[in-house]
């Protein structure tokens, strides 16, 4: 059986997920979305990244905002797609989102470091 070929920047997006670049995720990922945009599974992907960028800036509402469309744009594509377990996307999504604090929505950069920290989630193809 033959092995699936994706396009380079979705490899790409693996290494800086698990770097923790995740603003260069978005970038890569949105280069492959704007060629599929019926590919909801990679704007998930893409808008989890962005909600953990925004999150590790202070900006509590806009992470809440794209955790819950990642979640959202994820759904169908569970359990498994294009090499990734969905399930435990979505678990670290539901964990994130259970963390996220819902009283605020911005603190100073400054002060990130005293928000309640994601659990670790290496993100890998599984195939």
């Amino acid at each position: 059986m033959e092995e699936p070929s994706y396009p380079l920047e979705y490899y790409q997006f693996f290494v800086k997920f698990n770097e923790g670049d995740y603003y260069t995720c978005h970038d890569l990922l949105e280069e492959v979305w704007m060629t599929d945009k019926s590919n909801l599974f990679l704007k998930g992907l893409l808008q989890m990244s962005v909600a953990i960028y925004h999150y590790e800036y202070g900006n509590i509402k806009g992470a809440r905002m794209m955790m819950n469309a990642a979640h959202h744009y994820l759904q169908p594509y569970r359990p498994h797609y294009w090499g990734v377990n969905v399930n435990e996307v979505n678990d670290f999504i539901e964990t994130c989102l259970s963390i996220i604090p819902h009283d605020l929505e911005r603190i100073p950069f400054e002060d990130v470091n005293n928000l309640p920290q994601f659990p670790s989630f290496p993100l890998y193809l599984e195939e």
